[in-house]
Formats: C-alpha cells, structure tokens, sequence
C-alpha cells in the first residue's frame, strides 16, 4: 500500500533545498520549482514527494512530473 504524501512547510523546503525563501518563489513563479497548496485558510506547504523529485533533478524537474494523472 502506498504511503500518503506529507506535506512540509516553509522552512523544512528551505533546510532541504538550500535555497533563499526568495529564490523559492521566484522559480515558482518561472514554473521551475514545485509550487505550494494550500492546506488552510492561511497556510500552505509542499508534497514532500515533490521537493524530493526536484532535490533529486533541479534541471529537467517540471511542473506534475511524476504524477498520475489525478495529480497525486
């Protein structure tokens, strides 16, 4: 069975990736990096499997690389 995604906040991304809080969404908005969801009214975070797959390949990463076709 497979294990459900966790979502991870800001500085968890931050430790992982070792980018600058800007440079993070700044390539979101180039559509580089994974962006966030939103997980309540005023807050957001990451899947953790996609920081992974962008950890692994920051080059050839893109936006729903590695996902089936129902986003997950």
């Amino acid at each position: 069975m497979r294990q459900p995604d966790r979502i991870i906040r800001l500085n968890t991304v931050l430790d992982r990736t070792g980018l600058s809080r800007s440079t993070i969404y700044r390539k979101i908005t180039e559509g580089t990096f994974p962006p966030q969801i939103r997980i309540s009214v005023n807050g957001a975070g990451w899947r953790e499997s996609d920081i992974d797959r962008w950890v692994a390949n920051p080059v050839t990463w893109r936006p729903g690389s590695g996902r089936d076709l129902n986003g997950v």
